[in-house]
């Protein structure tokens, strides 16, 4: 997608950003670390917008692909509204730019430091998402988010991610390893199914089920992978 149709795609988002009471738009850019209450800083907004974003994008799959299972729609969501996406549309936004202006001289942590954190970004795109639901509803907000992440999704739709790989990306930032265990096998072998566990430092982050042990793995990978909750 060119930078052009990308700037168009994410327009109403940014349109939305742009008529947000004053509050909810300082809130949205606000990090824990600013504040003496956390409550007052993204993060709240953030768990709100991941769901209005999940929803929106899931409401626009749904009728688009009647042919794709339940779990095939839960693989193109969970890529198309992962931490890498909310990570590009936050710059599409603007939002390091925006992160500078908000930053109080010498309190909490550095400007630098936090626009330099994907999971930081991914957070603030979707308190923005949040701050926008609770500002204008859902009938506003959804199309505006769908058309913001349409990149996302056609990219999702071209180039299946391979959730195994992505997952060990994100916890080596980390220095953690992933390693998977076979948990159950069931049915006889033309139809047998297995239960696959992804552990990441001895506890339990993902399980997943499928035909092959490989598809179980890309199952519990992918389920480790969808939460984002706001970080510091």
């Amino acid at each position: 997608m060119s930078r052009t149709s990308k700037a168009d795609g994410v327009q109403s988002l940014a349109d939305l950003l742009e008529q947000l009471p004053g509050d909810l738009a300082r809130q949205a850019f606000t990090h824990a670390s600013w504040v003496e209450r956390r409550a007052e800083s993204y993060e709240r907004l953030a768990f709100l917008g991941d769901v209005v974003l999940s929803l929106s994008v899931s409401d626009h799959l749904f009728p688009r692909f009647e042919g794709y299972g339940a779990g095939r729609l839960t693989k193109l969501r969970a890529q198309a509204v992962s931490e890498p996406a909310c990570v590009q549309v936050a710059l599409d936004l603007g939002v390091p730019r925006r992160l500078r202006e908000a930053a109080p001289a010498g309190a909490g942590r550095s400007f630098e430091l936090l626009a330099s954190s994907e999971r930081v970004l991914a957070s603030i795109c979707e308190a923005v998402i949040g701050a926008c639901y609770l500002a204008f509803g859902i009938d506003r907000v959804a199309p505006a988010v769908v058309a913001a992440f349409g990149d996302q999704i056609a990219h999702a739709l071209e180039h299946p991610v391979d959730y195994k790989s992505l997952l060990q990306e994100r916890l080596a930032r980390r220095a953690e390893v992933v390693t998977y265990r076979i948990e159950s096998q069931e049915g006889p072998a033309h139809d047998r199914r297995f239960v696959a566990i992804a552990q990441a430092e001895g506890r339990e982050i993902g399980r997943g089920e499928g035909r092959t042990k490989k598809a179980a793995e890309q199952e519990a990978a992918m389920q480790a992978l969808e939460p984002r909750v706001a970080g510091n």
